[in-house]
């Protein structure tokens, strides 16, 4: 059995969702919300069908690496989204635990390209493997300072093993929080219908960090 990360027990930590745009950091926040933790979001941006069941995002998070860090005081007990490339402007002074969805690489490019369909955007399938060999090399530099802080603890999900076992998938975030958190109401959101780009196998994801 793989031990899971040994965190002590502390109700004034930052819970933070993150991972690769288009990862299952939505559906993470919406299961987190279920199972009884409070989500800093503030409604701006609405559902729409690429995330019909909204984005749980903060707009000030965007203001991170211009020095916006004062409502993270505030995000204590709570759970905000922040995608991976701006994780390494949350301040020091906090305990961090960090929920990082991981899914497979051409998974996350064909969601993205789909979103630009959606919107009218030009695409370029050409450039996937230039997009994922950035996205490697930007993820395993978020894992080096990652392993770096010792006030942040991280707990990997794998999106396709996270749709395939929502209840033990949910069970082993819970205990990663502490284990005061619902975990049948954080698996009931999981909705298989929902997972549209899949990659031709069920192996582990690639985009790892």
């Amino acid at each position: 059995m793989r031990a899971e990360p040994a965190v002590a027990s502390h109700p004034g930590f930052v819970t933070v969702v993150s991972g690769l745009p288009r990862s299952g950091t939505s559906l993470m926040m919406k299961m987190l919300e279920a199972g009884g933790l409070e989500s800093m979001t503030d409604g701006l941006r609405a559902a729409d069908e690429d995330n019909p069941r909204g984005y749980y995002e903060l707009e000030r998070v965007k203001q991170l690496p211009k020095g916006d860090t004062a409502w993270v005081a505030d995000a204590r007990g709570k759970v905000v989204k922040v995608i991976s490339a701006l994780l390494e402007h949350l301040p020091t002074g906090h305990e961090y635990r960090i929920i990082f969805m991981r899914r497979r690489m051409e998974e996350v490019l064909a969601s993205q390209r789909q979103m630009l369909v959606r919107r009218g955007k030009p695409t370029d399938a050409t450039a996937d493997a230039v997009m994922a060999s950035l996205f490697d090399k930007h993820l395993k530099r978020v894992a080096t300072w990652l392993a770096s802080r010792p006030e942040i603890h991280r707990l990997d999900i794998d999106h396709a093993v996270l749709m395939a076992e929502p209840a033990a998938q949910a069970a082993r975030v819970a205990q990663f929080l502490g284990g005061h958190l619902d975990v049948a109401r954080m698996a009931g959101v999981v909705d298989a219908s929902l997972h549209r780009q899949r990659a031709g196998d069920t192996g582990p994801a690639t985009a790892n960090g």
